[in-house]
């Protein structure tokens, strides 16, 4: 995934940038970023986060850096922010989002004069700078920045930072969001609308899809209107967003307790306490609770000082391990006790199995799980949801192979598989059950969970769950 954070200031921005960006530290695990113009130009720092978090790194660069213009980003894969000098001047520039055609682009590029990408450590363009290059293709930015939306395959949302001001624009379908904050002398730009409000900036609207923005101290131009169809990321609300956010009016944590409520409706088991796997899996859990009137409860949990993210460090191997030292039991809530576990998600199913594990093994009698959504059963396309080389690694589709054979890639089975009421979502699920060692397993239905978002299902992304863009 990853995040960002954007100042235009009367005053000096490093302040806020420093501490908007590292508001954004949930959304990505490998780069962060500052980039900067003032009287002395531009000013960039970038660093490593893999191992320890933002604001360590960033700390001496604030007390150098001055500008009143400023982007920050928190990468999840490449180093950004970058500079660039171009026939549009020089400028900064920050994205986040997915190229699924980057080899079709390059080929493009090179045909129309770019000269050569720099290779990242891995072999990979660095998506940034493919980005740019796109829209040095134009004569202005903003033909430019259209260009790039309409060229890629995916989803891109862009921050370009230049000496009198910021082009924002949100991607074309609005699968990520951008919020825009006002105080006095001061707008800022963020992919986590909470993010500036202990910065003392109040709310003052959300892009549209492909709407594209200048902001300057004093004011936001609309430069490209909002387009009129929308796929927001329904995994935003589910599993990514911070709880205090907001995406087109409603809260992450509303959202997730309407989930949990209607999760509840639908159950039959009579647990004696609902239990929420920390912290994606709280608020859902409460809503559980509320609805059902079996008690919430709190049998592990999360360690976060010095492991702040659960998809650190980047090798899985590393990763399952870490999640699991995360979670620290606590026995007397869980000897002896018949529960419900409610997880955002089930993906590879690594992490919730050796969980359900532990609370066996520290006297757990009954784990009933409860997924907040359905099973996954596609790679994501437009937000690096997961960088898999391969859908075999999400469980689901794991157990379809296993049920169906040469089949299993066939689209009409897989729809078969997605929908709630068949023969063979029940047969998954149940696989699903006894692979994880769960005493049931109830995934959250697709209608539920579009329900809890409360608004036009249409204007939602469910690519993941059944395919359908």
């Amino acid at each position: 995934m990853g995040g960002f954070f954007a100042v235009a200031s009367k005053e000096d921005c490093v302040f806020d940038l420093f501490f908007g960006t590292d508001y954004h530290s949930h959304l990505g695990t490998r780069r962060g970023g500052m980039a900067v113009f003032g009287e002395k130009g531009f000013d960039r720092s970038i660093h490593n986060i893999e191992n320890s978090p933002f604001r360590t790194k960033f700390e001496k660069d604030i007390n150098q850096m001055k500008g009143h213009f400023g982007v920050g980003c928190i990468s999840d894969y490449e180093p950004q922010p970058l500079l660039v000098r171009s026939h549009h001047g020089t400028y900064a520039i920050t994205t986040v989002g997915k190229v699924n055609n980057t080899d079709a682009i390059v080929d493009t590029l090179f045909q129309n004069g770019n000269s050569h990408f720099l290779e990242m450590s891995g072999g990979d363009i660095n998506t940034t700078e493919l980005v740019a290059a796109i829209i040095n293709q134009k004569e202005n930015i903003v033909e430019g920045i259209q260009y790039a939306q309409e060229l890629i395959d995916g989803s891109m949302t862009i921050l370009l930072l230049m000496q009198k001001g910021i082009y924002v624009a949100r991607d074309k379908m609005g699968r990520t969001p951008v919020a825009l904050g006002k105080k006095d002398g001061s707008i800022c730009a963020a992919f986590e609308s909470f993010s500036y409000l202990n910065l003392g900036y109040s709310n003052l609207k959300e892009l549209g899809p492909g709407e594209i923005v200048v902001l300057t101290p004093d004011t936001v131009t609309t430069l490209a209107a909002p387009g009129k169809d929308m796929k927001i990321c329904t995994f935003l609300w589910v599993y990514y967003g911070y709880p205090s956010s907001s995406y087109e009016g409603i809260s992450v944590e509303r959202m997730r307790y309407n989930c949990g409520k209607l999760m509840a409706k639908r159950d039959k088991v009579k647990p004696d306490v609902v239990a929420g796997v920390p912290d994606s899996g709280t608020a859902h859990a409460v809503g559980y609770a509320n609805e059902s009137g079996i008690p919430f409860s709190r049998p592990f949990i999360k360690y976060t000082p010095t492991w702040p993210r659960s998809f650190m460090p980047t090798i899985q191997q590393k990763r399952n391990l870490i999640a699991k030292m995360k979670l620290i039991p606590v026995h007397d809530l869980i000897e002896g006790q018949s529960m419900v576990l409610i997880d955002d998600s089930i993906v590879r199913g690594t992490q919730l199995g050796e969980t359900t594990e532990f609370l066996y093994q520290s006297g757990a009698k009954e784990v009933h799980i409860r997924p907040a959504c359905p099973p996954i059963m596609y790679g994501c396309k437009y937000l690096n949801f997961s960088r898999s080389t391969s859908e075999m690694d999400l469980i689901a589709r794991r157990v379809i192979a296993r049920l169906e054979g040469e089949k299993a890639n066939d689209e009409e089975v897989l729809s078969r598989y997605a929908d709630p009421d068949t023969e063979e979502y029940a047969a998954m699920v149940e696989e699903i059950r006894k692979e994880l060692g769960f005493t049931s397993l109830q995934f959250n239905r697709l209608d539920d969970m579009l329900a809890a978002v409360e608004i036009d299902p249409c204007k939602l992304c469910t690519y993941c769950w059944n395919g359908k863009e």
